[in-house]
């Protein structure tokens, strides 16, 4: 690619792994606001609707691919499947995809140009650090709540939790360090809103439960949240039922406001669609291919004094 594409009219897609996510609808405006500043670039927003599905998520790459679109960018969910069922063929037919948020295994890094987003397994330790600071027992119990099992950002995480709070990584939480892990955790959500917020709803009557902590958003993005934590209001005012989450959508700095989240840790998903609009509008239009492999951005910490 020359300066002569620097006039063309582009497409891309943004593909986060839920199409009716704040965290994603943020991402998009990101890359809105990039389009703004030039007057070529167009975007389609679009995914799995509901929850993390893997396939969905790669029949709707593919389907665009065979329409006016240019180029991608794609919060990964399940890189094994991905890659054989979307990014190889995009990869043959030149089609220049950006990863944000969730990148792809480095065994599959090369079907992308670069990845924006947080350095998971920091953010992990930085959510287990958090977590520290509630600990009220000689053996604390802790759930860790994540989305789909094979989805690469929060399984960065969970291993920066553990890391946190034992010094290492490879191993479920046994009592060792001090912390240990409920029998009944980690738990999977799948992205799916209303079994995110039965899980809470597990724990949070028990006596004594265990400290929660939320890998991602998940129950604090079910419109009923509010409503449904009202019941442990004052557990969460006294400390006897700690909420930690990460993200920091709206919805979510609202529960903060109600006092119903401890604490929250947030990426910035605006930042993350800016930045990779920006990236793949040079490429696109001078052929510069970014110069980093992977751009790591920083993330805000919110409880309920800067809600």
């Amino acid at each position: 690619m020359n300066q002569a594409h620097e006039n063309d009219q582009f497409t891309i897609a943004v593909i986060g792994k839920t199409k009716n996510d704040s965290f994603y609808e943020q991402s998009f405006k990101g890359c809105l606001n990039f389009a703004s500043k030039v007057n070529n670039l167009k975007y389609i927003y679009d995914g799995a609707d509901d929850y993390q599905d893997v396939r969905t998520q790669s029949l709707v790459i593919s389907e665009l691919a065979e329409q006016s679109v240019d180029a991608f960018l794609v919060s990964t969910t399940d890189s094994e499947y991905l890659v054989t069922h979307a990014l190889k063929n995009l990869k043959k037919k030149n089609f220049p995809v950006i990863t944000f948020d969730s990148d792809l295994l480095p065994k599959h890094q090369q079907y992308r140009l670069a990845y924006i987003g947080n350095n998971n397994f920091d953010f992990g330790v930085a959510l287990g650090e958090l977590a520290n600071k509630y600990k009220t027992d000689e053996k604390q119990s802790i759930c860790l709540q994540s989305g789909h099992q094979t989805t690469p950002n929060l399984n960065a995480r969970l291993p920066g939790v553990r890391h946190a709070l034992s010094g290492q990584s490879k191993k479920r939480l046994s009592g060792n360090s001090g912390w240990v892990e409920h029998p009944r955790c980690p738990l999977y959500t799948m992205g799916k809103r209303h079994a995110s917020l039965e899980q809470v709803e597990r724990f949070s009557p028990l006596k004594n439960p265990p400290i929660f902590l939320a890998v991602a958003g998940f129950a604090q993005f079910n419109p009923d949240y509010i409503e449904t934590m009202k019941a442990v209001k004052g557990k969460i005012a006294d400390g006897n039922f700690v909420m930690i989450s990460a993200d920091t959508e709206q919805i979510q700095l609202d529960a903060l406001k109600h006092g119903l989240s401890t604490v929250n840790l947030g990426p910035k998903p605006f930042e993350m669609g800016k930045k990779s609009a920006e990236l793949m509008y040079n490429y696109l239009t001078q052929g510069a291919k970014p110069e980093l492999d992977k751009y790591y951005l920083d993330y805000r910490l919110c409880d309920k004094s800067n809600f």
